[in-house]
């Protein structure tokens, strides 16, 4: 067989056989960082495996040389495949000579358990493309052969496991061409084990007793550490909720485990236990002061030396009685291992691509652009979205992370970088580029990179709903837990919704109007259905919604975990029916009929896919400079950063959106009930007032599950929205790019002003807690659909805890966003039941 690779001694040259994860670990641990020694079982190892499997069924015999081309549709054929695929592995035999190979390798460790870490490399141009990190799962197991032997096939299985098989199939992947190592690392008990994430502004550290496991399987709300990175200083930590704690099966714990605590065997894996912690345990951090500093300062130099952008998991192994600390994952930006040419910018759109430049230098639209390339651009205005959407990547000079440029390529899942000084000037046409989404970085390739980065698209939104965190419900669900989650239902801290502690049908189930319900989207799949069943076990109360304005994303976004569709931009969905002409000038050619024959269509094809839920559509609201693209006589103010915006334009010119009003008047009377209206950038009371009498004249109030809502963006409404409510405003959303904009007074397309463009200022926070609490007191519901909360997840327990009833996001934000409401309902719940049994 092939050597064992030594993570010590990993070279470059060795990555597609040692897996990403061997890899990062073994280029941190050259450089000195805590890492446990460890090994890896490489891929050909497994390639030889397969190879030797003597089965009579076809489809296995022809591993590892079938891509496995199944009907992915059909869930029972696929669980059916999946589990005799695994049945075979776990059946064969282990060479003798591999086995001994790796017995002998793990003599050297002091240790009684191993663990067995998949470490993945996919094939060129494929790398990164979804977040897998739930997809594969480590093994731990005795040292003993048997034992070996098992785990190191169970890890191998995980392949061919049904989801692994429907992941590979959907992002276009030959299994053949994935290639599967195992990195092999002695395990010990933890007495704390957690994660690290930074960038710019902030770090985050999460914390849980025992092994990271806990995590991993959802089953604890770990404690959180806000840091701030210039000076290393905590300022604000949580503590989570933590009742369970896992520990090697071999007679002790690394956590100082009381005598009330409970052991329960983990009876798929006999190596582990699982133990319930009593409520002081509970209520304790999992990290001390002296631990927490280690953390803080191994931080530091690993930001220093590699970025100030990075993921890592650690450990404070109980190999002595002080512990040490490990890192046993970590995830870089590509300077810390490739050698190339890096350029900064704002990260605006996740995922990461590898493609050859367009350079445009100018700011007019040009009529195509080729598949697959990397456009880089001055600026992009919302006209520029027809020709977007085969483009492979994103870059402009200008614009921040809520301009146009970026809302477009988050929303088309298309990665993006902006604020990109000289873009256009320093990076020639035709350059292979590398561009990172999450970091705001772009690699000018050297030629290691070029080797193993070819492209195509690598978006983590595909298939999102694969690394959706799964939830187990709570242990032991207290009276006084029960007791606190009803009242927290009646006073609307947790609005009324599904919340895991509440069983009763009749308390957990709540409208909004009578067409608002969490109910399953009717136009789901079997296999989107199976999948998503994994997050019923922890559903939420807090509605969350979807921002959406292009009906190819429909079929996609169906499969997530949302409420409807918060926010439905009018004026990006009419792009694809406009052919380059205001609306006016359509109206001034006689072809009234068919516009709105079109407009009707495309509100159509959201109303019909996502009925009963509710969808608000937000009629026009285009800036001045914007309209200059169009061909019609109009005169728009080039140097107004606002001009003549949402309602204020009704006024100016009510036709076109009087045609709207139409579309949906004639959607209302096809039986499309759950159509609401949104009203944009109102500035008074009277600009309300005259776009209510259209609505009336347009008889779209007679439908009485009809909402009228306005955006709460304008300061105005922030004192005056009693007036409002007066005036027949049904509810409220709050927009808060424009409210930071014209709070802070900071243009938010200028991404040079990105640091003072901050929607987590805390003189916008204050307003949209004042608007949301006003809002309740006036007995009207308040969502809020800027980018904040998919933007900053941190927000998003305060928002809950002043009473927000809805949260609306980009498609690639619900998965985050859906965990960030989960963990803060949890902790309100679990806060009122402290205090109850106090």
């Amino acid at each position: 067989m092939d050597k064992l690779y030594w993570l010590e001694q990993i070279k470059l040259l060795d990555r597609a056989e040692v897996g990403d994860k061997a890899f990062y670990l073994s280029r941190i641990m050259q450089r000195g960082y805590p890492v446990l020694s460890g090994f890896v079982i490489p891929a050909s190892v497994l390639r030889e495996f397969l190879e030797n499997l003597n089965s009579s069924e076809a489809l296995i015999a022809d591993l590892p040389n079938s891509s496995l081309h199944l009907d992915v549709g059909n869930w029972r054929q696929l669980q059916q495949v999946a589990e005799r695929l695994r049945q075979e592995i776990i059946s064969a035999t282990v060479q003798p000579q591999l086995l001994s190979t790796i017995s002998q390798a793990t003599q050297k460790w002091e240790t009684k358990c191993l663990i067995f870490r998949p470490s993945l490399t996919l094939p060129t141009g494929k790398q990164g493309i979804a977040n897998i990190s739930g997809l594969l799962e480590s093994r731990v197991c005795h040292c003993e052969p048997e034992a070996i032997a098992l785990a190191l096939k169970q890890t191998w299985g995980q392949l061919f496991r049904a989801r692994s098989l429907l992941y590979w199939q959907q992002a276009g992947i030959d299994l053949q061409q994935v290639n599967l190592a195992v990195l092999v690392q002695p395990i010990h008990n933890a007495i704390a084990s957690g994660l690290v994430s930074t960038n710019s502004s902030h770090w985050e550290i999460q914390a849980t007793w025992g092994l990271g496991i806990a995590i991993a399987h959802g089953e604890v709300l770990p404690d959180v550490y806000y840091i701030q990175p210039e000076t290393g200083v905590v300022q604000e930590q949580q503590l989570g909720y933590k009742p369970l704690a896992y520990c090697i099966n071999n007679g002790s714990c690394g956590v100082d485990l009381q005598s009330t605590s409970i052991s329960l065997p983990k009876l798929d894996d006999s190596s582990l236990q699982v133990y319930l912690l009593n409520e002081a345990q509970q209520q304790a951090y999992a990290l001390s002061e002296e631990y927490l500093q280690q953390l803080i300062r191994l931080t530091n130099r690993l930001v220093r030396e590699l970025g100030t952008n990075l993921t890592l998991e650690w450990t404070i192994s109980q190999q002595t009685p002080s512990g040490i600390l490990y890192i046993t994952q970590i995830n870089t930006p590509l300077s810390g291992v490739y050698n190339t040419h890096l350029i900064k910018g704002l990260g605006a759109a996740t995922g990461r691509v590898t493609a050859a430049a367009h350079v445009i230098h100018s700011s007019q639209r040009p009529e195509q652009l080729p598949k697959g390339i990397i456009l880089v651009a001055p600026a992009i205005t919302p006209h520029w979205l027809p020709i977007l959407q085969q483009v492979a990547g994103i870059i402009t000079e200008q614009g921040g992370l809520t301009s146009h440029a970026a809302i477009l390529a988050r929303e088309l899942g298309i990665p993006a970088v902006v604020n990109v000084a000289n873009a256009t000037t320093v990076i020639p046409n035709g350059e292979r580029l590398l561009i990172d989404g999450d970091q705001g970085e772009i690699y000018r390739l050297g030629t290691e990179a070029q080797e193993e980065d070819t492209g195509t698209r690598q978006s983590d939104q595909l298939l999102s709903f694969l690394s959706f965190p799964h939830h187990t419900p709570l242990l032991n669900q207290s009276a006084p837990l029960q007791e606190a989650a009803k009242r927290l239902h009646k006073r609307n801290y947790l609005h009324p919704g599904f919340s895991p502690l509440l069983k009763s049908d009749s308390e957990s189930s709540a409208t909004f109007g009578t067409n608002f319900q969490h109910t399953p989207t009717q136009k789901q799949d079997s296999t989107s259905s199976k999948i998503n069943s994994s997050t019923q076990e922890s559903m939420i109360a807090t509605r969350l919604l979807v921002n959406l304005s292009q009906p190819s994303l429909i079929e996609q976004v169906l499969s997530l975990p949302i409420d409807g569709v918060g926010l439905l931009r009018s004026e990006l969905m009419v792009l694809n029916i406009l052919e380059g002409q205001h609306p006016l000038q359509w109206l001034d050619n006689g072809r009234q009929d068919v516009l709105l024959e079109r407009w009707y269509e495309q509100i159509m094809q959201f109303a019909q896919a996502f009925a009963p839920k509710p969808i608000f559509y937000r009629s026009l609201d285009w800036r001045s400079r914007e309209l200059q693209s169009f061909s019609h006589n109009l005169q728009p103010s080039p140097h107004s950063m606002l001009g003549e915006r949402g309602t204020f334009s009704y006024l100016v010119n009510p036709t076109v959106f009087e045609l709207e009003l139409t579309a949906l008047a004639n959607l209302q009377q096809a039986g499309y009930t759950n159509i609401n209206l949104l009203l944009p950038f109102v500035r008074t009371v009277e600009e309300f007032y005259f776009c209510r009498q259209k609505v009336e004249q347009a008889r779209l109030t007679q439908i009485p599950h009809f909402q009228l809502w306005i955006m709460a963006e304008v300061p105005s409404v922030l004192f005056l929205l009693p007036e409002y409510v007066k005036a027949g405003v049904q509810g409220i959303s709050i927009g808060t790019n424009d409210l930071t904009q014209l709070i802070l007074g900071v243009d938010r397309e200028q991404g040079q002003f990105a640091k003072a463009f901050d929607e987590r200022h805390p003189a916008v926070m204050n307003a949209v807690a004042q608007l949301i609490r006003t809002a309740r007191e006036a007995g009207i519901p308040c969502s809020i659909c800027g980018q904040a909360p998919a933007l900053y997840p941190e927000i998003i327990e305060h928002l809950i805890k002043w009473g927000i009833f809805s949260i609306s996001v980009e498609p690639e934000a619900v998965s985050r966003t859906y965990q960030a409401i989960a963990r803060a309902e949890q902790r309100l719940i679990l806060e009122a039941a402290r205090r109850q049994m106090q």
